[in-house]
């Protein structure tokens, strides 16, 4: 019987955690909840290439390598472009939108210049 209302106590403690999580996250600006669709489409698409890679195999490795590390990057890149413009992440300096956006721009090519390269 102490089982079954420690279970209950976790579901409402769990349910009481997502209703707060959804809240919370209720109030994120509009821009913030794009990236992190952005963020999912990249961790999505990271996942559906190393699926195929252990599935069908890695014959052209280098391919593999290149698209991996593109999602990788990408993904990593845009999570510091979400924590520059969170304006809760205030640490002491500011740097606006735009210069964000255009350092993320930036190393977006030269990391999709990198991985051309790798390409072969």
């Amino acid at each position: 019987m102490s089982t079954t209302a420690s279970t209950s106590s976790n579901n409402l403690t769990f349910t009481s955690i997502v209703k707060s999580f959804f809240e919370s996250y209720s109030k994120t600006p509009q821009k913030l909840k794009i990236i992190d669709l952005f963020l999912i489409y990249t961790f999505i698409t990271g996942v559906i290439v190393f699926t195929y890679c252990c599935l069908v195999g890695t014959y052209p490795f280098n391919s593999f390598l290149a698209a991996f590390i593109s999602t990788v990057g990408c993904f990593v890149l845009t999570v510091c472009l979400r924590i520059q413009i969170n304006p809760i992440n205030n640490f002491g300096k500011t740097i606006s939108i735009e210069r964000a956006f255009t350092d993320y721009l930036l190393c977006n090519l030269i990391l999709h210049l990198v991985v051309f390269n790798f390409l072969g």
